[in-house]
C-alpha cells in the first residue's frame, strides 16, 4: 500500500490494518482550498501537520470545514519536494498510547505545498489577494521571530531582506510582511496571523517582528506610511496570542518498522540538508492542547469543535504560564539536563529514576503549584498529574533529553525564574527552594560537557554554548575548588534568568549544589540522593 490518493482508493486494505481515512472528498476540498484559500500555514514540520492538520482534518470529516490548509516553507524546502510531494500532502498520523497500542490515521487536510521562492512566492501572493483568507499561522519555533542578535544590531540574513525590499525576500519574518503588503496593495480584507509557536506572548513577538521589518522598509522608501496604520489597526490585521503543547518527538524507527511490516510502502525517516528529521508519518503523544485569544477580523473555522479552547488573551497568558513555568517545561528541562549527565536515552525512562522522579515532582508539586498562575479553564494540579502519571512516563514515546536540551540557555530564565520571582514576591526571598536549584545545578554541570561517569559527550545546540563554555572554562570534575568565583557572573545575569539570583537568596545554594556535583565520579548521582531521597517517603 503507498501512502497516495491513488494509494488510498483501497480503502478497505488500509482499514484492514486499522488505518482510518478521511470521510470527505479528497479531490473536491483541495480544489476548493486552493480556489479560495482560508487558511495558509508556515512552517509544516512535524507539529504541525500532526497537530493543526489533525484539526482540519477533524473538522473536515464533521462537515463543519469545506477546505483544507495551503502550507508553505520558507526554510527547508527538502520538506517539501521529499515528504509532501512524493505523497500527494497524505499524512499518516501515529498517536503513541501509553499501552503500546497504534491509532493510525490518514489526514488530508493539508492541500497545497509551497515553496517561498519561484513559482511558489507568486501562488503565495495569490493566496495572501484571497478575500476569503481568513488565518496565516505559524509554528517555526521561537528562534524564527528574531531579527537582531546579542548586540542588538540586525542578524546578517535579516539586514540582506532590510536592504533588499518586499520584491524577493528570503527569511520568514520578512516573507510575511512582504505577503501582507500584497494583501494590502489588493484590498483584499483584515486577516488575523496566528502564531502557534511555543514561547511566551507568541502574538506579541509576531506583531513586533512585522512592524520591525515594515517600518525598516517605510524608511528605505520601500512601502508608504498607510501600510504601517493597516499592520497596526488589529480590526484589520490581529495578531492572536495562543499556548500550544503536545509532545511531538522525531519520527521513531520502531514506529517506521511497525508501519512497513503492515504493508505501507515507502515509511524511511528522512533527514534534510538543514537537518531536519521527518518522515510521511508523524508520531506523537494523544493528549493535546491548544488555546487561543478569539481575535478573527474575517472569521475562523469552528476550531471548538475540535478541541481547541476559544478564549480571551489574559486567560492564554494564564494557561501559557501555567504550563511553561510551572506544569510542564520546568520539568522538562531538568529531565533533559540530569538525562544527559546520567547516561539516559529517553525521557521515559527517566520517570523510573528514584531521585529523578522525586525531583520534578518536587519541582511541580511542591514548589510550583503553590505559586502557580491559575487560568482558570485547565486545572493546574490536573494537568501537572497527567503529565507526571500518563505523558511523560510514556514508554512508547521516543523522545530524549538531548532534544528536549536544545537551546537551554533561552529556556531556564522563563522557565525557573517566575516561579524564583513568586517566591521573592511573596516571601521575600526563594531560600526554601530545593527542586528548582538542583535543577540550575545540573544545567551548569552539563554545559561541562563531561558525565556523570567522567564521559565527554556532545551538548545539544544552544546559541549561548560557546559564551557560557568560555565562562565556565577551568572548571574540572574532581576539583570543586576550580570553581573559584566562576558562576557568579551566570547566576547573577538578569538576561539569563530575569532575576539575580543571589539577591532571590538561592545564588549560593546553587553554587553549592554545584560544587558537590564537580567531586568526582558519581557525584551527580551522590547529590541527587543526599537531597532527594526523602521526597519519596513524604509523598507516602
Amino acid at each position: 500500500m503507498k501512502l497516495s490518493e491513488e494509494g488510498l482508493r483501497d480503502r478497505e486494505a488500509w482499514e484492514r490494518i486499522g488505518v482510518s481515512l478521511p470521510s470527505y472528498d479528497i479531490s473536491s476540498v483541495r480544489r476548493k482550498s486552493i480556489a479560495a484559500p482560508r487558511w495558509v500555514h508556515f512552517g509544516i514540520g512535524n507539529i504541525f501537520r500532526i497537530f493543526i492538520g489533525g484539526i482540519a482534518d477533524t473538522l473536515l470529516n464533521e462537515g463543519e470545514l469545506d477546505r483544507g490548509i495551503s502550507c508553505a516553507e520558507s526554510f527547508d524546502f527538502d520538506v517539501v519536494d521529499r515528504i509532501y510531494r512524493p505523497h500527494d500532502n497524505l499524512l499518516l498520523s501515529v498517536t503513541l498510547n501509553p499501552d503500546g497500542s497504534l491509532e493510525k490515521r490518514v489526514i488530508a487536510s493539508l492541500a497545497e505545498a509551497v515553496k517561498a521562492e519561484g513559482g511558489g512566492w507568486e501562488r503565495l501572493r495569490e493566496i495572501f489577494r484571497s478575500r476569503e483568507l481568513q488565518i496565516a499561522s505559524l509554528t517555526i519555533t521561537e528562534k524564527g521571530y528574531a531579527l537582531r542578535g546579542a548586540d542588538g544590531s540586525f542578524l546578517p540574513f535579516v539586514r540582506e531582506d532590510l536592504e533588499r525590499g518586499p520584491e524577493k525576500p528570503l527569511s520568514v519574518m520578512a516573507i510575511l510582511t512582504a505577503l501582507l503588503y500584497e494583501r494590502f496593495r489588493s484590498a483584499a480584507g483584515p486577516i488575523a496571523l496566528v502564531s502557534m509557536d511555543n514561547c511566551s506572548k507568541n502574538g506579541e513577538k509576531l506583531r513586533s517582528s512585522v512592524l520591525t521589518v515594515a517600518e525598516e522598509w517605510r524608511q528605505r522608501g520601500f512601502l508608504p506610511e498607510d501600510f504601517l496604520h493597516y499592520l497596526e489597526e488589529e480590526s484589520e490585521v490581529s495578531f492572536p496570542w495562543t499556548m500550544i503543547d503536545k509532545i511531538t518527538p522525531r519520527p521513531a524507527e520502531a514506529v517506521a518498522e511497525k508501519l512497513s511490516e503492515l504493508g505501507i510502502e515507502d515509511m524511511e525517516i528522512l533527514v534534510t540538508g538543514k537537518g531536519t528529521y521527518i518522515a510521511p508519518f508523524v508520531n506523537a503523544e494523544g493528549p493535546q492542547y491548544l488555546v487561543i485569544e478569539d481575535r478573527f477580523p474575517n472569521g475562523r473555522p469552528p476550531l471548538e469543535k475540535a478541541g481547541v479552547y476559544m478564549t480571551d488573551r489574559d486567560t492564554v497568558n494564564r494557561v501559557e504560564r501555567m504550563k511553561v513555568t510551572t506544569c510542564l517545561n520546568p520539568l522538562h528541562t531538568a529531565l533533559a539536563v540530569y538525562g544527559c549527565l546520567l547516561g539516559y536515552r529517553r525521557i521515559s525512562d527517566e520517570m523510573k529514576d528514584r531521585e529523578l522522579r522525586a525531583l520534578v515532582e518536587r519541582i511541580g508539586e511542591t514548589e510550583g503549584l503553590p505559586v502557580v498562575t491559575d487560568p482558570g479553564i485547565l486545572s493546574p494540579r490536573a494537568f501537572l498529574s497527567e503529565l507526571l502519571s500518563v505523558r511523560i512516563p510514556n514508554p512508547y514515546m521516543p523522545d530524549t533529553p538531548q532534544r528536549i536540551a536544545t537551546d537551554s540557555s533561552q529556556k531556564v530564565g522563563i522557565r525557573y525564574g517566575e516561579t524564583i520571582k513568586a517566591y521573592v514576591e511573596r516571601f521575600g526571598s526563594a531560600e526554601r527552594l530545593l527542586g528548582i536549584p538542583l535543577a540550575i545545578a545540573g544545567w551548569l554541570r552539563y554545559l561541562l560537557a563531561v558525565d556523570d561517569e567522567g564521559r565527554s559527550f556532545e551538548r545539544s545546540p544552544d546559541p549561548m554554548l560557546k559564551s557560557l563554555t568560555e565562562a565556565l572554562s577551568g572548571i574540572r570534575l574532581g576539583e570543586p575548588d576550580s570553581v573559584a568565583d566562576r558562576l557568579r557572573p551566570i547566576l547573577s545575569n538578569e538576561n539569563i534568568f530575569g532575576i539575580d539570583l543571589y539577591r532571590a537568596g538561592i545564588g549560593e545554594k546553587i553554587e553549592g549544589y554545584f560544587r558537590e556535583e564537580l567531586r568526582g565520579r558519581g557525584a551527580v548521582r551522590e547529590t541527587l540522593k543526599k537531597y532527594l531521597s526523602g521526597e519519596e517517603d513524604k509523598k507516602s
